[in-house]
């Protein structure tokens, strides 16, 4: 049996022609953290002058960059992890992508197909591991398919709204010879809402009903707001996104919508009222977590349901056919408006730092959102600072914040990239930093520093677990040693900085937004 090992007089081998079908269908970019079994994949590279290489050195940084790079350009990048547990250390940040819908395509190498019989240490369920997180698997079975197999996860991974495709490659299948690559396939597009639909939705908000618009997705950027925003001048119609949208536009000009509030209790109260939803590409909304004597569903009884558009339908069509349908003007309510906050003075906290980034935020930012206990001062500071999108943590597995910044500033070069993270969150995936260094990258991150787990102190007594003592507590505090990410920062490139006062932090991050390239400001709270 041979190993297939001599392809020095072969044209092309699979991984090269994978490469080359993942460049001619559009795709520009590859964060990777490869081992021995992706070599002739990282080889093949070099023959691609369209694929951008990025090294993370960690694949948990790696996924959450494809998830960020994907949110921005709504185009698929490609990962690049070895075996089952590059994977497995990639899950949570595909989780969070999954819940985001993001276009991902996966690259995970394996084993030589001759090679597994022997279960060798690092054999492990690669399909297994990926299906919990991918709407699309496919192991390719030898060189001549890996092209096509590419192609294949390229439109998958477009699949509306979006999804994670895992193409698994064995080592044998890269190296053997190709004929060549495949041209790309068609990219799918969203399905057409049914006129039913459209009447449906337009009877309900006729009928005076108290009523909601839900929205997710595409519909809440810029075009879709406005026809929101539309409907909403016509009925009075609440416009709603969920708690964890994965990319909102929002600021000065943009159409405001309500966020549902994360507590369970604050959820049923804020949609307690409503007789009737409309849901557009969003589902009805739940709790975060179940809690003792809590409710779990967030609506109220006997509220109507209606869909407007599903999730792997055209939200955005679907709302300009339901303000046609319901004769709303052309100007719909008006945009937030541009107003900065005053200078603040007095407590140095989230709410004071908040209002300070507001008042440097440039325009057409993008606002990397974790900081869990700590991002609210922020979220509630920039409604009306110039205009920008947020991203946030949508399958709630911490450690996203800084990958997702870092993949957003591949994604959108041209533009300023803020990640404010918590200072537990960012010990997940501070390996990021690194890679915004050695691609020099314009992302400034604040590391709001409160030394604790805070949000597990809030839940420990919501979930009723009372009297905790100094060992429970143990669990949530970062004290003992204190984390110094002005020397984390830098032992990985970044200029960093300490604030511990509003002027110092107002100085230090009018700085970084004057300035292009990675930087990070540690809040220290």
């Amino acid at each position: 049996m041979s190993d297939g090992s001599d392809v020095s007089t072969k044209a092309m081998n699979g991984a090269q022609s994978l490469v080359r079908t993942l460049a001619a269908a559009g795709v520009d970019t590859c964060f990777a953290n490869p081992g021995t079994s992706e070599m002739h994949f990282v080889a093949a590279l070099d023959s691609e002058p369209g694929v951008r290489p990025i090294l993370g050195l960690f694949e948990g940084a790696v996924t959450g960059m494809a998830d960020g790079y994907g949110r921005m350009r709504g185009f698929p990048a490609a990962t690049l992890l070895h075996l089952g547990p590059g994977l497995a250390n990639g899950l949570a940040n595909l989780h969070n992508a999954r819940r985001a819908a993001t276009p991902v395509i996966n690259i995970v190498g394996d084993h030589a197909t001759y090679h597994a019989q022997y279960d060798a240490p690092l054999a492990s369920d690669i399909a297994g591991f990926a299906r919990p997180v991918s709407g699309w698997i496919c192991s390719s079975v030898s060189a001549s398919t890996v092209a096509s197999d590419g192609a294949r996860a390229v439109a998958a991974s477009l699949s509306p709204p979006g999804q994670i495709a895992t193409l698994i490659l064995p080592a044998d299948t890269a190296w053997n010879p190709a004929e060549g690559p495949a041209a790309p396939l068609p990219h799918p597009t969203p399905a057409s809402v049914s006129d039913a639909a459209v009447d449906r939705g337009a009877a309900a908000l006729r009928s005076g009903k108290r009523a909601a618009l839900l929205m997710r997705g595409h519909v809440l950027q810029r075009e879709g707001l406005e026809a929101a925003g539309r409907i909403a001048a016509r009925t009075g119609v609440r416009l709603m996104c969920d708690t964890f949208a994965p990319r909102l536009s929002r600021g000065a000009g943009r159409v405001a919508v309500e966020r549902i509030p994360y507590f369970a209790e604050q959820m049923v109260e804020f949609l307690g009222e409503l007789e009737v939803i409309v849901l557009v590409g969003a589902k009805p909304p739940v709790s975060f977590f179940a809690y003792p004597g809590k409710p779990s569903w967030g609506l109220p009884e006997g509220c109507q349901i209606l869909h407007l558009a599903f999730p792997h339908e055209d939200g955005v069509a679907a709302l300009l056919a339901l303000a046609d349908a319901l004769g709303a003007p052309a100007q719909g309510i008006a945009p937030a408006p541009y107003a900065l906050p005053d200078m603040p003075n007095g407590r140095f906290n989230h709410y004071t730092v908040g209002q300070i980034i507001a008042r440097h935020l440039p325009e057409d930012a993008v606002l990397s959102d974790e900081g869990a206990t700590s991002g609210g001062g922020t979220v509630l500071a920039t409604a009306t600072a110039a205009p920008h999108d947020q991203l946030v943590l949508t399958g709630g597995a911490i450690g996203q914040g800084v990958p997702l910044a870092t993949g957003a500033a591949v994604a959108c070069p041209g533009r300023k990239v803020v990640c404010i993270q918590g200072d537990g969150g960012a010990m997940y995936t501070l390996q990021a930093l690194w890679t915004q260094a050695r691609e020099r990258l314009d992302v400034t991150t604040v590391i709001f520093a409160n030394r604790s787990y805070a949000i597990l102190n809030v839940e420990l007594a919501r979930v009723g677990a009372l009297n905790p003592g100094p060992k429970a507590l143990s669990m949530l505090d970062l004290h003992n040693p204190e984390l110094d990410f002005v020397k984390l920062a830098g032992g990985m490139g970044v200029e960093a900085s300490r604030a511990e006062t509003l002027e110092e932090f107002d100085a230090q991050f009018a700085s970084a937004m004057a300035h292009t390239g990675p930087r990070l400001i540690e809040v220290v709270l």
